[in-house]
């Protein structure tokens, strides 16, 4: 994180012993990356953090993948996942569309609270494709709203609480194994984002305050779910604590959960198409993470308005296409809801009559959250379940695109 907070009580200096007003102690806990050289923060408990009493394994569903051969562009509709009433949560329910090495792409539906979980293998973002709710954790609770990205740190206890008056929480998340940061090109040397960055400290909304359990529930027994790594790859365990996890009385530090609105980024402007980096919000080890947002269109006499054909060399391109109508591939099938990998060594772009039109485009209607990886990604069991046929031919005007014998 680039800035310092400090919630609750605290002592005056770290690593001492620190006693409430009521003469009650509290247990100090470091949360911090990269052994004890990275971004951290200090908890204070009022019980010991580390008191287990029980485990025993979470079944994480099918995480087999398949690797998209013969190479092709990929259209995906995850929502249809979701078609009936779900009864689902943010953690158990999630459907996983793409992964790598180093990031899972999952999408799902929720409409009642999820159990406490902590995911071991690296930090998230949670893109909030509509409705609302409220992050609670061990920092304290956020509400969260449609276009927020919300990112949770590896390790940190949390649950998502639906609000049923804006309807079924829906998510596209990016679960990376390692950590996420605000890029390196918005920042100083020192993590301050810089005058010329289309973010600023004040677009990220932080816990509000120390979340404690009630006294019912600071002796109870409580489940946590946990994601964590094995040498064979991810694992689940349902690990149970003598106490409720919120018991946090006061921390500081420069790790917490936190959310960044899409309307809140201020897209850069210019009289040709910028790239996409400039759309950048956050990065992580082996993807980057952007927004596309309205913007006042490009001015040159002109000037392509939708993306120019480009082929990604180093990277596979995931885009989630969230709100608005993509003027660039009007016509592909492409609607509300969609994901699509656009693969490296693969050239895409518009279609041909929204490049030829695109200068006299006077409106941007387009929004999407983008996922760039480094490393191939491949199909998991939810992609393969909301695969769209035909959208590798979409491109091509000739009727026999897709002819027999070539995957749809």
């Amino acid at each position: 994180m680039p800035y310092y907070r400090a919630v609750g009580e605290l002592p005056r200096q770290r690593h001492t012993i620190h006693t409430r007003a009521d003469g009650t102690p509290t247990f100090e806990e470091f949360i911090g990356e990269e052994g004890f050289s990275g971004t951290s923060s200090l908890l204070y408990h009022r019980r010991v953090p580390s008191a287990l009493v029980d485990a025993r394994d979470w079944d994480l569903g099918d995480q087999a993948l398949s690797a998209n051969t013969p190479l092709l562009p990929r259209h995906f509709h995850p929502p249809d996942l979701f078609a009936e009433a779900t009864g689902g949560d943010a953690v158990r329910h999630r459907r996983p569309i793409l992964a790598n090495a180093d990031v899972r792409i999952s999408y799902v539906v929720a409409d009642r609270p999820s159990p406490l979980y902590s995911n071991g293998i690296g930090d998230e973002v949670l893109f909030v494709e509509s409705g609302a709710a409220v992050l609670e954790s061990v920092f304290g609770r956020i509400e969260v709203r449609q276009g927020d990205n919300v990112v949770v740190p590896r390790v940190t206890v949390h649950r998502w609480l639906p609000d049923p008056a804006a309807g079924p929480l829906r998510l596209l998340c990016v679960e990376a194994a390692g950590h996420v940061q605000p890029p390196d090109r918005h920042r100083t040397r020192y993590g301050q984002f810089l005058e010329s960055s289309p973010i600023t400290e004040r677009d990220l909304r932080g816990p509000d305050g120390p979340l404690l359990a009630g006294e019912e529930l600071v002796d109870a027994d409580t489940e946590v779910y946990v994601r964590h790594r094995t040498a064979s790859g991810a694992h689940g365990t349902i690990v149970v604590y003598d106490h409720h996890p919120f018991d946090v009385v006061g921390w500081d530090g420069h790790l917490y959960p936190y959310a960044l609105n899409y309307r809140d980024f201020a897209p850069v402007v210019g009289a040709v198409l910028q790239p996409p980096p400039t759309y950048q919000v956050f990065q992580g080890p082996g993807f980057v993470v952007c927004n596309f947002v309205p913007r006042p269109l490009e001015f040159a006499p002109g000037a392509i308005k939708v993306p120019y054909y480009h082929a990604n060399v180093d990277s596979d391109e995931v885009m989630f296409y969230f709100a608005g109508e993509t003027a660039a591939r009007k016509g592909s099938g492409i609607r509300t809801g969609s994901v699509t990998l656009h693969p490296a060594a693969y050239t895409h772009g518009p279609r041909r009559r929204a490049y030829l039109d695109s200068p006299g485009f006077t409106e941007p209607n387009e929004m999407a959250f983008m996922v760039d990886t480094f490393r191939p990604l491949e199909v998991a069991e939810g992609g393969t379940a909301s695969d769209v046929p035909g959208y590798p031919w979409s491109w091509s005007d000739k009727p026999h695109a897709g002819r027999p014998g070539r995957r749809p």
